[in-house]
């Protein structure tokens, strides 16, 4: 087990890593919508919140040797599920077929008050 570091991500902020390699698995943390040069969220609604959720796990993915073609799964959680057509739309900005299977949820609340917080597992081939 090794665990993934990069300082184009958000640090972690508890007692995690920002993603462990496990063999040929990658698995992230979940990544909410920081920007990790001011350390603060993005402006903006669910859509640029969506886009940096994915830019950070993109960043980390990058650290561990991967690219978001090596997803294999992911799952997004969502205070409002209300905002599931605009998260998505973002979403396929960042993936081509064949799509990572995906699950999609509404939380009641999420770390700072995100709107979305995104995971993914990724295989290395």
């Amino acid at each position: 087990m090794k665990a993934v570091r990069t300082k184009k991500a958000p640090a972690a902020i508890g007692p995690y890593s920002q993603a462990i390699e496990v063999g040929n698995l990658v698995y992230t943390s979940g990544q909410i919508p920081i920007d990790p040069a001011t350390g603060v969220f993005v402006e903006g609604g669910i859509k640029e919140q969506t886009r940096q959720s994915l830019t950070n796990v993109k960043a980390i993915l990058e650290e561990a040797g991967l690219n978001m073609s090596n997803i294999i799964k992911t799952t997004v959680f969502m205070a409002d599920m209300n905002d599931f057509a605009d998260m998505n739309s973002v979403y396929a900005e960042f993936f081509a077929e064949p799509y990572p299977a995906r699950s999609a949820v509404a939380v009641k609340t999420l770390p700072k008050g995100a709107l979305v917080e995104i995971e993914v597992i990724a295989e290395k081939q």
